[in-house]
């Protein structure tokens, strides 16, 4: 199992009606087969495996490796899972759709007869895994795209893109719960995509942990001593910080002391007295620039330098409906149901169970195609 994060160019436009309805009917019936061979958990497990996910893309006929892979296939996954029928629901969505993700958990949530305590926890991860990914995780991709799965027993995964406006790629981040033992500490599996940045702040790398230690040891003394921590490390007449580093510092290559801090939140996060970095992150009004700050002391006065460690790991080819490798041939996309229907019918399960599988998934065959072979 490989979860993580997908580096795809941003492409324009949106897809073109007589694809989006056949994605959507591709990927009705790949779910259904898909459930009755395996069950809701292990697709969460599939979606949350980035390479499993972008074959899913191409197979249902979009972009090998554009940045509408993703908002595309997950939009015609949300058409085609019903939660009544396949005990999954699909939250979220791409820009404003993507805000209404916990009051589209409580719809679904209740559907699922799921507890309150369930609810509350599986909103709670929509908006941690969000967090991390703006806030702890500053790869320069502002987030657009949210999307929540979660099953009746209350499994989960998250799919959710942001996009970098300089270099016009957007980044996929896949999250899985059965593998998220701490939000703060490496939540995701793998990293993968095509560009690996120089300055990447990234609080929950193992190399991280004592940088946020102390983050969470500064909030629960006091802010106005941590706004002397922050005066001090901003010299008068605007001196840089290199009278302050060491010789060959990383401090100086990737970190500058942000100019406006949100002090009225540092008191709230005060009050709380977070009991770790986790607690301290799900704050109010802690965001990317009361965490970079954070760091920045962490590193300059206490010695405890965070990770500046891009994680990206892993990549993948390219090619598309944009004509790279090739466009989209109609004819080949609605065969590769009947590449699944072969796969079916190879899988080890007994004659009875097969036909099945094969007839529910032939409903969402054209019958020319059935018939052209």
């Amino acid at each position: 199992m490989r979860t993580g994060i997908a580096n795809l160019p941003l492409h324009g436009g949106k897809a073109p009606k007589w694809l989006f309805s056949r994605m959507v009917k591709l990927a009705s019936g790949i779910i259904e087969v898909f459930i009755e061979e395996f069950d809701q958990k292990e697709l969460l497990r599939r979606l949350s495996d980035p390479f499993w996910f972008q074959a899913l893309g191409c197979v249902l006929g979009f972009d090998w490796h554009s940045s509408g892979v993703t908002t595309v296939t997950c939009g015609a996954l949300k058409e085609a899972i019903i939660p009544e029928t396949h005990g999954l629901a699909l939250a979220g969505g791409k820009g404003r759709i993507s805000r209404k993700t916990p009051e589209q958990i409580l719809q679904f949530g209740e559907k699922f007869n799921l507890t309150t305590d369930k609810l509350n926890g599986l909103k709670y991860s929509s908006k941690l895994a969000a967090k991390v990914d703006s806030a702890a995780v500053q790869d320069n991709h502002q987030l657009y795209h949210h999307v929540f799965l979660f099953n009746e027993h209350g499994d989960w995964a998250v799919i959710q893109q942001g996009l970098d406006p300089e270099s016009q790629y957007a980044r996929r981040y896949h999250w899985l719960s059965e593998h998220v033992k701490s939000f703060t500490n490496e939540p995701h599996d793998a990293i993968l995509g095509e560009q690996q940045l120089l300055k990447v702040l990234d609080m929950t790398a193992k190399e991280s942990i004592e940088n946020q230690k102390i983050a969470v040891d500064l909030i629960n003394d006091n802010p106005d001593k941590l706004r002397k921590h922050f005066v001090s490390a901003r010299p008068k007449y605007q001196q840089t910080l290199d009278t302050w580093l060491p010789v060959n510092s990383t401090l100086e290559q990737n970190l500058t002391m942000p100019r406006n801090i949100n002090w009225v939140r540092l008191h709230e996060a005060y009050e709380v007295q977070p009991k770790n970095y986790e607690q301290l992150l799900a704050q109010p009004g802690i965001g990317p620039t009361t965490v970079r700050a954070l760091a920045l002391v962490g590193e300059l006065i206490y010695g405890t330098p965070p990770s500046w460690s891009d994680p990206v790991k892993y990549s993948f080819t390219v090619g598309g409906k944009d004509g790279v490798p090739y466009p989209v041939d109609r004819e080949i996309m609605d065969r590769i149901t009947d590449i699944i229907k072969q796969g079916v019918e190879e899988a080890k399960v007994g004659n009875s169970e097969k036909l099945r599988a094969i007839q529910r998934l032939r409903r969402f065959v054209p019958e020319d195609i059935n018939n052209s072979r």
